[in-house]
Order: C-alpha cells, then structure tokens, then sequence
C-alpha cells in the first residue's frame, strides 16, 4: 500500500523516468549481521512514529486535487411568487448556471506549491527514518557492549577462582598469606556485583530496543559475538555530500513552495472570470399571438471578479516572501549543524580506531606480564598483589576495548545517516524497475 502510493506520486510527478523506492529497503548495512538487518527491517515496518510521518505525507499528496480543481459551479432556481411577464408570455420557471475561472495560470501555481510541500513530507519522512536506523544501531551497540561486558567478567570470576586455588595452595604450603586469599574474595564479590548491575541495565536497553521496533517488551534479542566497523567512506571530507542530505532536500522544496506561493498570490490579485447560462421558461399568451409566442429564452452569460482590496493580496504576497527568507536561513543552520556532526564523527570514529588498535597491543604486553607475575608468584619469588594489579588493568583493557568497539560503530551508524542522501540515489538495492 505505501509502496504503491509513492510510486504513484513520482510516476505523477516525473513521468518517464525511474524513480528510486526509499520506503522500505535498507541502506548502509554493509558489514553489519543479518540478525541487525532484520531487526533494521522491524523498525522500518512497524515503529509508529515513522508510520505518523508517512501518513503527513499522504494527506500532503491529497491536498494537490483539492487547490488545483476549478470552483464548483453554481445552479440557481426560481419558479416561485409572481414572476416577470414578457412581451411572449410570462415566466413560469427560471435557471441559472455559473462557473467561475480563476486568473490564467492560478491553478498550475496551486498544484505546484502543493506538489512541493508533498515532495518536502517525503524528504523529512527519509530522514525520520534514517533517525531510526540510526537509534536502532545504537541501541543494538549498547547491548553487544552489555553482553560483552558481562562475559569478560565472568571469564574474569573464573581467573579469580583459579588465583584463589593457587594463593590457598600457597597458604597451606605455608609458602603464602591467607590474606592473598581474602583479597581474591573481595575481587570476587565485587566482580559478581557488577555482574548483577550489568545485568539488570540489560532490562531498561532491552526495553528500549523492543520499543523502537513497536514489538513486545519480552521478545528476545539476539545479539552478534562482534561488531565491525564499516570504513569511512571515499568523499567523507568533501562537505558537498551533505547537500542530499534529506532535512536540507525538505528545507529546499519548502523554499520552492513558498516561491509557488508567491506567484499564488498575484495570480488571485487578478479578477476570476465567471461563464454560465440563463434560461427561462415561457408559458404561452391566451390574449395575443406574437411572434415567438411561448418560446422559452437562452441567455449565455459573463461574469468578472472586480480584486479592489488588495490588502489581503499584498499581505499573501509578503508571508510568502518572508517564508522564503525564513527557508534560506533555516537552510544554512541546517547545514552548519551537519558539518559540525560531521566533524565530531569523523574525529569519534578515528579515535575509536586508534584506541582498539592501542589496547590490541596493551592487551597483548600485558598478557605477557601477567604470565610472568603468576609464574613469579608460583615460585614463590613474586609478589601476588602484583598479579592481582595486573589481572585489573587487563579486565580494564578489555572493557574498554569493547566500549571503544561500540563508539566506533555508532560513530559509522551517525555517518551512514549524515550521508543517506548519497546512500539513497548510488545504492543498487533501491531501484526499481
């Protein structure tokens, strides 16, 4: 139904050409699981408030049917109380029919201004929903950094369970301190603590998840063992690619609309001419005989608006004006807000990079240090707290590798939606035949 409405709309409004379908298919997902795909499509399908903007859209296409058909004609009747007597008869019924036409060209100026603010629905119903692809890899990055947090540390209650083992080993040898097992206890407790907490986040982002794709709170989701970034694209530093951007394409045919509106406004300061026809019913004479005796009469008529308040013309004529000054301003905010996006995400997604690549290496000479300290400890020629130091910086590297892993992904999610204008027109998946 919706896909059948707006191929219809741009079959209407650029017939000849193949237009692109931008309601359901996905962009941007290169790389990403098909469990997020589907998830991505769930969204798409069934979140409320992207069905809302569609159907602004909809009644936005009806409105160009309402301003661009003639007036209703008008019929008026009289047959009743004493009527006019002609020199043939006098008459018994009288109808008069009128249309009126507005000035030359008035109706194509309404359709356009209409079709216009039609085509601006559309661009901000394409970046409503690419808002939502974007919250809804967010939201799924938070939870893989969830769930990967919580395995880390239950791998690291394992590690705590093993030193445990091997401090208590060392205290009944009589080669260690039971305080070494003591402090493994309040690292243990601890870190089953924080496993609680994260746990219970995992309900409220759960929530969150399911609520963006309008499903049930307790469906389940399945989330992927990694997330990968996607790459930066080729023309990430040119700013001239946010120019397809959806908000700045809506922003440009609102500005086009108010142009139509101006022309509106002359157009209706020209008068309306009216053409219609009188036609009288003649009853015949019983006193006389002239000639035409009875003949019923035809009258063609013509009509003219007089437009002599022209306030309401000139005032039409200056909102219009004022909209257009107000669109080029709200255009340039626009776009210097996405370049200002564009910039954080590019320096956020670059820092992501270079942190996963700095905690690899941390994580790679601290595994190292580590099997050294414990090797020490078992001989009994190191010292436990160091293992114990060494087994914390190593769980922090790894949290902060998978939050590094997150930033980096959203920070792609952010530049699929800066860029979805290009998305949109070079990606194969949304031609239609």
């Amino acid at each position: 139904m919706m896909k059948k409405s707006i191929s219809k709309y741009f079959q209407k409004r650029f017939p000849g050409m193949k237009f692109l379908l931008l309601l359901l298919p996905l962009w941007g997902m290169g790389g990403y699981s098909q469990t997020l795909d589907t998830y991505l499509e769930i969204a798409v399908k069934n979140n409320p408030k992207l069905k809302s903007s569609y159907a602004q859209f909809e009644a936005a296409m009806r409105n160009s049917p309402q301003v661009s058909s003639l007036p209703d004609p008008t019929l008026t009747m009289s047959g009743l109380g004493r009527m006019i007597e002609t020199r043939v008869g006098a008459q018994e019924a009288r109808f008069n029919l009128m249309q009126m036409f507005p000035w030359f060209g008035t109706l194509e100026a309404k359709e356009n201004a209409a079709n216009l603010m039609a085509e601006a629905k559309f661009q901000k119903f394409l970046d409503l929903k690419n808002q939502l692809i974007y919250d809804v890899k967010s939201v799924y990055a938070e939870l893989y950094t969830i769930s990967e947090t919580i395995q880390i540390k239950e791998e690291n209650l394992e590690i705590l369970e093993s030193y445990r083992e091997l401090s208590l080993s060392r205290f009944k040898s009589g080669d260690g301190a039971m305080v070494n097992v003591v402090k493994v206890d309040i690292d243990k407790d601890a870190a089953i603590t924080e496993i609680e907490l994260m746990n219970e986040m995992l309900i409220p982002v759960s929530t969150k998840f399911n609520l963006l794709l309008n499903r049930d709170l307790q469906e389940t989701i399945f989330v992927q063992d990694t997330l990968k970034l996607s790459g930066l694209p080729m023309e990430i530093n040119s700013e001239d690619n946010l120019e397809s951007h959806p908000l700045l394409k809506a922003i440009e045919k609102e500005k086009a609309s108010y142009i139509a509106e101006q022309t509106v406004a002359e157009k209706q300061g020209m008068p309306n001419i009216g053409i219609g026809v009188d036609y009288s019913i003649i009853s015949k004479r019983t006193d006389a005989s002239p000639e035409g005796n009875g003949q019923d009469a035809i009258m063609p008529m013509v009509s003219i608006s007089l437009p002599i308040f022209r306030k309401k013309y000139k005032a039409s004529r200056e909102q219009a004006e004022f909209l257009v000054s107000s669109s080029i301003s709200e255009r340039e905010a626009m776009r210097n807000e996405l370049q200002s996006m564009l910039a954080m995400t590019i320096y956020e997604y670059h820092k992501s990079e270079k942190l996963i690549e700095l905690y690899n290496r941390q994580l790679l000479s601290s595994g190292q240090a580590n099997k050294l300290y414990i090797s020490a400890f078992s001989n009994a020629t190191g010292d436990f707290e160091e293992v114990l130091r060494m087994n914390q910086d190593i769980l922090l590297l790894k949290t902060q590798k998978i939050e590094a892993i997150k930033n980096g992904f959203i920070a792609g999610a952010k530049l699929d939606y800066l860029f979805s204008g290009d998305v949109n027109s070079n990606s194969e998946i949304n031609k239609t035949p």
